[in-house]
């Protein structure tokens, strides 16, 4: 029985195609399935098309700029750039096949992004981890994992990581709970390390760290993790990612966007600030030496 082809994973340009062809469709008041039944393009296609999980070919492309009355030929050449674009990889291309898709989505998508704000309730931030850290981290969630599986992870985390020195940089605020301060991931000499790194890290003018304590009692963020970031272009709007044990996902509507963006602004607020911080860090780390 053959095997279920891999989707392409998506990216901001996939994305801001798709969006842009619905809107156009919307301009012009025509239901996908008018659309399908007057240009001849598969239903499932632009179903797929819309929602960002395939790029059109371009005679699909043309078929839909044409339906839509697009006829200025700076937008059309606008929109075929785009989706002649919209499936680059850089340099996840060499790990497209051993990672999950929604990890590969994540990470293509993390690449163009202008701000991550992140919550973690247990581990370290992905882009603060020290290789030793995130050794020890995937190995002790993924117990089935081959060795050469953890060490493809382990540098793909690493690589992403190139956000924090590129120029310009990505803009990273990091919000931990005190749990995974405390947590000895690999043991005291590793875990010293790692808060040693996030000490540095925060001394980036564009990375911000700061820990929720034990003391302010409940807070919501314990239900678990997530992202929001956001994206230099305009039409691209902001994302959230969850990762969990059900499974990751994706939210983009923007009343979910906003319910995380208010959920990150309270837990920022219940949170030392960024001074209290790193001397709560540091005093763990004289602890473990």
């Amino acid at each position: 029985m053959d095997l279920p082809a891999r989707r392409q994973p998506p990216t901001v340009r996939l994305r801001r195609l798709a969006a842009e062809l619905r809107g156009l469709r919307a301009i012009s008041g025509l239901t996908r399935e008018e659309v399908a039944e007057q240009t001849g393009v598969n239903p499932a296609t632009l179903y797929r098309i819309e929602t960002a999980r395939v790029r059109p070919q371009r005679r699909t492309l043309l078929a839909l700029l044409d339906k839509y009355g697009v006829t200025d030929q700076d937008r059309r050449d606008e929109l075929a750039d785009l989706s002649k674009q919209a499936t680059q990889l850089g340099w996840l291309q060499g790990y497209e096949s051993e990672l999950p898709e929604e990890y590969t989505a994540y990470i293509s998508f993390e690449a163009e992004a202008r701000s991550v704000r992140n919550y973690e309730s247990l581990f370290m931030p992905g882009l603060l981890q020290t290789e030793s850290y995130a050794r020890h981290v995937i190995r002790g969630a993924l117990p089935l994992a081959s060795d050469e599986e953890i060490e493809r992870r382990v540098e793909a985390r690493l690589r992403r990581q190139a956000l924090i020195t590129k120029k310009p940089p990505l803009e990273l605020w990091a919000i931990i709970d005190e749990a995974a301060v405390h947590r000895l991931v690999g043991g005291a000499g590793v875990m010293a390390g790692q808060l040693d790194a996030l000490v540095r890290a925060a001394a980036h003018p564009h990375v911000t760290v700061q820990v929720i304590p034990f003391e302010r009692g409940a807070h919501p963020g314990m239900p678990g993790s997530f992202v929001v970031m956001d994206f230099p272009e305009a039409a691209d709007p902001d994302l959230v990612y969850i990762d969990s044990m059900a499974g990751d996902l994706f939210l983009e509507r923007e009343p979910d966007v906003r319910r995380y963006t208010v959920v990150f602004e309270h837990l920022r607020a219940l949170a030392l600030d960024p001074f209290s911080s790193l001397q709560m860090i540091e005093t763990k780390i004289r602890t473990l030496n």
